[in-house]
């Protein structure tokens, strides 16, 4: 019969072990960053989006809504098909997905309807985000699935590159 671990030991373990995730985390949130640049040096909204599933990135997609002229054109929704061809699934129930941007209500939507275990942004959206600053379509509770969410990993660098796209719009006009 093996000891008991103190709880010395139990706070020590969930130490690391959120250490090693936010580590993976900022990992794969540097990938969506990749993502979301690859849209800023096209003109679009520098938003980036990658899934994850057993460490392995199986699907990536950035903003190309103006590009597209395509209102579906998120980095979410392009990251999800991509990952659901991946998986032959569209049930995405073991999958991550890191975006640079607060999910807006339809991708938010479709987070949910993927089944996607859990979600990483980095920054906030106050003025269209839908998992917490608006309201929070990720997590009700009425709904046949909730997404565990973690927020602010890599937040000042992705707001900044926002921050930093709307100064130029706004200088080029």
């Amino acid at each position: 019969m093996g000891r008991r671990r103190s709880k010395e030991e139990k706070e020590q373990e969930e130490k690391l072990q959120k250490e090693l995730q936010e580590k993976q985390d900022i990992k794969y949130m540097k990938e969506a960053v990749k993502q979301a640049k690859k849209a800023y040096a096209l003109g679009e909204v520098p938003i980036g989006c990658v899934i994850v599933y057993e460490d392995k990135i199986i699907g990536r997609g950035y903003n190309r809504r103006t590009i597209d002229k395509n209102t579906l054109a998120h980095a979410e929704l392009q990251a999800i098909r991509k990952a659901s061809r991946k998986m032959n699934d569209w049930r995405l129930e073991d999958c991550t997905l890191y975006v640079t941007l607060e999910p807006c209500q339809m991708c938010s939507g479709a987070i949910v309807q993927a089944r996607i275990r859990r979600v990483v942004v980095g920054c906030m959206n106050p003025k269209a985000g839908c998992a917490g600053s608006i309201m929070n379509l990720l997590q009700v509770p009425q709904f046949n699935h909730q997404v565990e969410l973690t927020t602010g990993i890599m937040g000042e660098e992705c707001s900044r590159m926002m921050k930093t796209f709307f100064k130029e719009l706004r200088q080029k006009k």
